[in-house]
């Protein structure tokens, strides 16, 4: 299939992003290049958030306490239930990259918690991994929030894409059935992590409670992550 040039992508003027431009700090991570040129990490289509299987494989890091180990451990038991080898290599490999950039505590939360509190630690792990999805969460979410605005349209979604492309060429270089992919696993996440319910357009936005157990251990680490649960900057704030 033919790549869609970055012209292609850019439908709209990059001026709409403007509102969206909420100014979080976030730390660097792994899918920062250390040479200061950010990149955006695509791989995440592997899987949603899937937070059974994430706690699946926290418990066994915290049984073992090396990734290498959990690997092998996960994938020689086909604890993930996979039909084939190819499908549970994949799918391991991108819940474990999301999970290593967990706390301890954020992994004990995730192996021993309630069901909300998983899928939240799980919410948690892939927007620390994928900044694509942190971006989105914390820049375009919050800021249709505080214009109480929160019917999230396909509008929104474009142009943050567009605008990103601008500043991240991989966005440029994705091939449409990807950008499909792309979005379709970012609104499944979404829905899964209790932040977009069924409504009008692609849905409606809303906060959602967060445990304390998850809470505690998001302040313990850093607080700027609350960012991706739609937490506004001034109560991020007083966490400090």
């Amino acid at each position: 299939m033919h790549e869609m040039s970055s012209k292609q992508f850019q439908r709209q003027s990059v001026a709409k992003i403007a509102p969206f431009a909420v100014g979080i700090q976030i730390r660097p991570d792994h899918t920062m290049r250390t040479n200061n040129s950010p990149i955006y990490s695509l791989a995440f289509t592997a899987a949603s958030l899937r937070p059974d299987l994430a706690r699946v494989i926290a418990g066994s890091y915290l049984k073992f306490g090396d990734w290498k180990t959990v690997k092998e451990d996960v994938l020689s038991s086909n604890a993930l239930q996979c039909r084939s080898q190819r499908s549970a290599v994949r799918l391991e490999r991108e819940l474990r990259q999301r999970l290593m950039c967990l706390t301890d505590q954020e992994l004990t939360v995730l192996s021993t918690a309630t069901s909300d509190a998983r899928t939240a630690v799980a919410w948690l792990a892939a927007i620390k991994h994928i900044r694509f999805v942190f971006d989105f969460a914390s820049e375009v979410l919050r800021a249709k929030l505080a214009a109480h605005d929160p019917i999230l349209r396909r509008s929104d979604y474009d142009t943050y894409f567009d605008a990103k492309s601008l500043t991240y060429p991989e966005l440029a270089r994705v091939t449409a059935s990807s950008a499909t992919k792309l979005r379709q696993v970012l609104l499944r996440m979404l829905v899964e992590a209790n932040l977009l319910l069924p409504g009008p357009a692609l849905g409606t936005i809303r906060r959602s409670l967060l445990p304390r157990a998850v809470s505690d251990a998001i302040v313990d680490d850093d607080p700027c992550w609350l960012a991706g649960f739609l937490i506004p900057d001034n109560e991020i704030g007083g966490l400090r």
